[in-house]
């Protein structure tokens, strides 16, 4: 009975339950980020070291969506809108700014997850035909 069960990691989980403490409790959801990472799209003028600290306070960003693949939402950086996508595995924690509690991942989580999952998942970075309806996303509950 040596059989190994295949789980899904437990960060997009524990993420999506930690933002919604944070928020429960007025405080401030800050969100680590490796931006080393492949697929992340983050503004790079203000990655430090390799990684970025994100705001997720719903009053800074517009159209959050926490899924087991990926954060995604739009904010305004320097006044540009940008939209952003962390893949899961690049979430390296998220805590609240006031008090600095949270959780924090083992950045190896993910070592032996497939990288094809995540790669099908990630946008595409192919110019695409503009389209005239805008795209939109929405929060699951």
């Amino acid at each position: 009975m040596s059989e190994q069960l295949n789980f899904s990691p437990t960060r997009p989980y524990l993420a999506r339950a930690i933002y919604e403490w944070i928020c429960d409790n007025q405080l401030t959801p800050y969100l680590l980020v490796d931006a080393t990472q492949p697929h992340t799209e983050v503004p790079l003028q203000f990655v430090k070291d390799g990684q970025i600290v994100l705001n997720l306070a719903p009053h800074a960003i517009h159209q959050l969506h926490m899924s087991n693949e990926a954060i995604t939402f739009s904010a305004r950086f320097g006044g540009v809108a940008k939209d952003i996508y962390v893949p899961i595995q690049a979430v390296l924690g998220i805590y609240a700014r006031e008090n600095g509690q949270g959780l924090f991942f083992d950045p190896s989580e993910y070592d032996a997850v497939e990288t094809n999952n995540i790669a099908e998942t990630a946008p595409s970075t192919e110019v695409a035909e503009p389209s005239k309806k805008k795209p939109s996303l929405r929060i699951l509950d």
